[in-house]
């Protein structure tokens, strides 16, 4: 089934959606890779906030490639999301609404999407070309020091993503393996 959503999502809307279903996303995701989540981890650590408010955000992970003579950003496709599980049930737990990325993600991971609602979404790897193009704008927003991991803020229009993991841990991967 194919949806559209205005991101960042509430858990009504996570809660809606169903391993395997089809989304369209628009409006403002964040990037964070390896290095971001690492910072991030270590700013709440010392009790700093973070670099944006993270109630019902998406983080995306990616790090673009440069931009293209008139356009925003340059490739743009999913990186392994299993790098951030160690980082990933604090930020579920603080209220980050989805991630989106490529692969596996560990049951700690699957665990802390059901408890706190909320969706894992897979980009297509290999398509950064295309998926470029539903990305309207790109600033980064901190630890500009990491280049291409650094946090980045998208505006996307109808950003294509499918639903891995769903808000009750049914899961995407597992079911057709099955």
């Amino acid at each position: 089934m194919e949806k559209y959503f205005h991101a960042p999502i509430t858990k009504e809307e996570a809660e809606s959606l169903n391993s395997g279903d089809y989304v369209y996303l628009t409006g403002t995701i964040y990037t964070a890779r390896d290095a971001a989540h690492k910072r991030m981890d270590e700013a709440l650590k010392e009790g700093k906030p973070l670099p944006f408010e993270i109630e019902g955000q998406m983080i995306y992970y990616m790090g673009p490639s440069p931009a293209r003579e008139g356009r925003p950003i340059g490739s743009a496709g999913p990186t392994t999301a299993s790098r951030m599980d160690k980082y990933t049930p604090l930020l579920l737990d603080l209220g980050l609404g989805a991630m989106i990325g490529k692969g596996k993600r560990s049951q700690e991971v699957i665990d802390a999407i059901v408890r706190n609602k909320a969706v894992y979404f897979a980009a297509v790897g290999g398509a950064g070309a295309l998926l470029s193009k539903c990305i309207v704008s790109c600033e980064v927003i901190a630890y500009e020091d990491l280049g291409t991991e650094a946090i980045h803020k998208l505006e996307v229009k109808d950003f294509p993503v499918i639903v891995v993991i769903d808000s009750k841990g049914k899961n995407l991967y597992e079911d057709k393996i099955r």
